[in-house]
């Protein structure tokens, strides 16, 4: 199991807009949106209520999620009205091209201080390497689940998501091996994998530079379970179907 390549808070800035990607470690994503880290452990109870992903093409039963859309401009964050989840075939092959409405976040999640909190600080963060009025945020809690044997966090493979950043956050991992996060430049031929291993560990990706994929879990216990927090950011509006038509 390889160690994530963690990045001094320091060079977070000149590290993502130069190389496409950082990793920071729990206490300095803590440190970069303001938080304790037994703040951000108060989250991890609302993973345990994620409705099972109705759209897997592959027949599997291994995922869970929730979704909620926010508009950020500078230190002010807005809650979109629920819509759904749309990316083109050209940036998911396997579930691109439809409309997939999952639920939305629980309220008392969605509407809390610090949750809002650490988006806005994540804007920021990027922000301050890509200035825009406005960022347009996805945010999508995952559970991937071995109940049924090998669970698949990424079963189109290694994809970019068709917006400017997206930040993949470790919340928790039990019971499971596998689970490598790889990553490649999409213009190059530098690769990169490891393992997120603790709980908010974050990897921040450039979406233009970078393409992303994470191994399927096992389980090495009765309930195993990869618990993550994925949240996009893309300038000049959601992704939307063409023409405001599913396709």
């Amino acid at each position: 199991m390889l160690l994530p390549p963690f990045t001094p808070i320091e060079q977070a800035h000149s590290f993502l807009g130069e190389r496409g990607y950082v990793v920071l470690s729990p206490d300095n994503l803590a440190k970069q949106v303001s938080l304790s880290l037994d703040q951000l452990n108060m989250f991890k109870s609302y993973w345990n209520h994620l409705p099972r992903d109705p759209y897997l093409k592959d027949g599997g039963r291994y995922r869970y999620r929730r979704h909620a859309s926010y508009i950020v401009r500078d230190s002010s964050l807005e809650m979109a009205p629920h819509r759904a989840h749309w990316q083109s075939l050209d940036y998911n092959a396997l579930h691109g091209g439809i409309e997939r409405w999952f639920e939305p976040l629980q309220p008392e999640l969605a509407q809390n201080q610090h949750w809002q909190q650490l988006i806005i600080k994540i804007a920021q963060l990027l922000s301050a390497i890509a200035p825009s009025p406005a960022w347009f945020v996805e945010v999508h809690p995952f559970r991937i689940d071995t109940s049924d044997g090998i669970g698949r966090p990424t079963p189109e493979g290694a994809h970019r998501d068709g917006v400017d950043f997206v930040a993949v956050i470790l919340v928790d991992r039990v019971g499971v091996k596998g689970g490598e996060t790889r990553i490649f430049e999409s213009q190059g031929s530098i690769g990169l994998r490891f393992t997120l291993q603790n709980s908010w560990s974050v990897l921040l990706l450039n979406d233009a530079k970078m393409i992303h994929e994470t191994t399927p879990i096992q389980p090495t216990a009765a309930h195993g379970y990869r618990d993550t927090l994925v949240i996009t950011f893309r300038r000049n509006g959601f992704q939307e179907p063409p023409h405001g038509q599913d396709q």
